[in-house]
């Protein structure tokens, strides 16, 4: 029986050579482990398994975070939670992933971020060795929190110094917490002078003006969604000048209400106007995405050719945290696709 073409157009993408920049550990809790976890901590779940991901907007989202991250309470868990996701990274064929985590959601490791990192860093490592594909981390913020507890989360990551991670991020809904740039940007500089690379979550609850200050007051290399940015034409305009990379998000952003459907959003418009932008899955097992259905997404509603792909996958390598070895062996698997 011969394929059909959606099975040859899935193994084409999952064939691509490409990066993952926007991609949270938190999001990748499947939910039969959730279940199991929950049902040895005598947690009560909010929603029966099958109804679990179905979230009523972007608080909803973010509480459920909390609550399945509680559960994730020993090492053996993360390191479980950490392969599982290199797992999924194989199944899509990528070759590298900037996986951000959060560390105000894991309230059993509050106060031993080493530990955790270590934990991590072990699942990791190991799928590895297996041969999955590699990870930096992105320790992030939290918008709710103070200016000196995001430079207190700083110093102790410059202290550590631990080898897995590649940058410092911020994230949380904008709209609840407002304007934090200002907040944030001394923690920002000194992650800078740490050795840190900078990604910082905005223009998805709030507008244009949180891009515009994740660019000016917090040097970030690359944007997480940003996909309102389209709303200002001179912010649109500064990105493409300057060559800011956007890590979008289709499907996240459609689930969780910013666009009502895929013919809406902007991410072509974005890089019709010369934007970078590279295609990611945020939270895949908590949205049901993949990043091959977020290509396939992608190639169907705005006509994609196999050259606008490649230059897609190609800014997803490039704006990638990934060392140089890395990114250079996927651009040259690249060329050739």
């Amino acid at each position: 029986m011969n394929p059909s073409p959606q099975t040859t157009e899935a193994a084409r993408l999952k064939s691509l050579p490409k990066a993952e920049v926007h991609l949270h550990l938190e999001g990748c809790f499947e939910a039969a482990v959730v279940e199991q976890w929950a049902k040895l901590e005598g947690v009560a779940l909010p929603r029966p398994r099958e109804e679990l991901f179905k979230f009523s907007g972007l608080a909803d989202f973010l509480g459920f975070l909390d609550l399945a991250c509680g559960l994730a309470s020993t090492p053996e868990r993360l390191v479980e939670l950490s392969y599982r996701l290199s797992q999924r990274l194989a199944q899509n064929g990528t070759g590298y992933a900037d996986v951000i985590f959060n560390p105000t959601h894991w309230h059993a490791w509050h106060g031993r971020l080493g530990a955790m990192l270590d934990a991590i860093d072990a699942g990791f490592k190991a799928a590895e060795q297996d041969g999955l594909p590699p990870v930096g981390l992105c320790v992030s913020l939290l918008r709710t929190q103070s200016a000196d507890a995001a430079i207190e989360l700083v110093d102790l990551l410059a202290t550590l110094r631990h080898p897995r991670v590649v940058a410092l991020s911020v994230d949380g809904n904008e709209a609840a917490a407002g304007r934090t740039g200002p907040r944030f940007a001394d923690a920002f500089r000194r992650a800078s002078h740490a050795g840190l690379r900078r990604t910082v979550h905005a223009g998805e609850s709030s507008g244009p003006e949180g891009v515009w200050d994740a660019v000016e007051l917090l040097g970030a290399d690359r944007i997480d969604h940003g996909v309102r940015a389209i709303e200002d034409a001179s912010l649109v305009a500064m990105l493409a000048d300057r060559q800011i990379p956007l890590g979008i998000c289709p499907t996240s952003n459609l689930v969780l209400g910013v666009y009502p459907s895929i013919q809406e959003h902007p991410i072509e418009r974005l890089r019709m106007a010369g934007v970078r932008v590279s295609v990611n899955t945020d939270d895949p097992d908590l949205l049901g995405a993949s990043l091959v259905g977020e290509y396939s997404l992608c190639r169907q509603a705005f006509g994609w050719s196999d050259d606008v792909t490649r230059a897609v996958a190609r800014t997803s390598i490039d704006a990638s945290f990934a060392h140089a070895d890395v990114k250079a062996n996927l651009l040259k698997a690249l060329s050739s696709w």
